[in-house]
């Protein structure tokens, strides 16, 4: 067990950040689900910038990988223009 006050305080600040990033992540990834689903062309392109704003969110957060995030983005984009 921690044996410091600050200690303490982080373990219960690292565990509120994990419940956020974990819904934050979950919250994304329903979203994307739910573009990919989308056969209407005009509510994709609104639904693309919505996701790609939360993408965007969860990369500066390190939640995901800048990298994974600008792949997602291309991969959803192109998908979008298909439709």
């Amino acid at each position: 067990m921690a044996n410091h006050k600050s200690a303490l305080k982080r373990i219960r600040r690292n565990e509120a950040a994990r419940v956020r990033n974990k819904y934050q992540h979950k919250t994304t990834r329903n979203a994307i689900k739910k573009l990919k689903e989308t056969e209407d062309k005009s509510a994709a392109e609104k639904l693309y910038i919505e996701v790609t704003s939360m993408i965007d969110k969860l990369a500066k957060k390190n939640v995901i990988h800048w990298n994974k995030a600008s792949n997602l983005k291309s991969k959803l984009a192109k998908h979008v223009a298909s439709i």
